[in-house]
């Protein structure tokens, strides 16, 4: 299905010192470190649905603000999601999801297709949850579906609180490329012979 062997990513910028291990196809072995709690268990929650083993830690300029942080992290989950699956052209490409979380539904639906693209479709009526900005949960998923070259659609039907709402949309992305990474017979799942 997936490469077996970790990718490993080190980024470095003057902004955040990130280093990172992922295996899509793990068993759920995570630690994550970013200093920021909610962003840690956001994607914590992503690599559970999705059944990574994931290593990352992210040192950022959060006397500044967060956003460097959430942008690099999620450039480079991206970038690493990429890489693992290099190679995996028989899998199902498509993958969708809802998930609840009390109140809140939400939905998400990929195409691993190489052509990155992202629609973004929530809002929260507070501007922090903890001490993420919750106007950034749609930038992360931009990022990373720009880096993991896929398409992704998430939407909130509905909800009220801004943790469920962003949770729910961090599950249903997990679901959704699990999904979307399960070994296809029949040959690559595109028209034109490739994606």
């Amino acid at each position: 299905m997936t490469n077996r062997q970790p990718i490993e990513i080190k980024r470095r910028t003057n902004e955040t010192n990130i280093h990172l291990k992922l295996l899509l196809s793990g068993e759920r072995k995570i630690q994550v470190d970013t200093g920021i709690g909610f962003l840690d268990h956001m994607l914590k929650t992503l690599a559970f649905w999705a059944g990574w083993d994931l290593e990352l830690t992210c040192q950022g300029d959060l006397h500044i603000d967060t956003h460097h942080t959430v942008e690099d992290v999620a450039l480079s989950l991206g970038q690493a999601f990429a890489q693992a699956r290099e190679g995996t052209a028989e899998i199902e490409r498509f993958g969708s999801a809802l998930a609840p979380l009390d109140e809140a539904l939400c939905q998400v639906v990929a195409d691993l297709s190489g052509r990155p693209y992202c629609v973004f479709d929530a809002s929260f009526n507070v501007e922090r949850v903890g001490a993420f900005e919750t106007t950034l949960t749609g930038h992360f998923f931009r990022s990373f579906a720009t880096e993991a070259r896929i398409n992704l659609h998430l939407r909130c039907l509905y909800g009220e609180v801004a943790h469920h709402i962003i949770e729910a949309l961090f599950k249903a992305t997990g679901l959704a490329l699990r999904q979307a990474l399960v070994p296809r017979t029949g040959g690559v799942a595109s028209t034109k012979g490739s994606i």
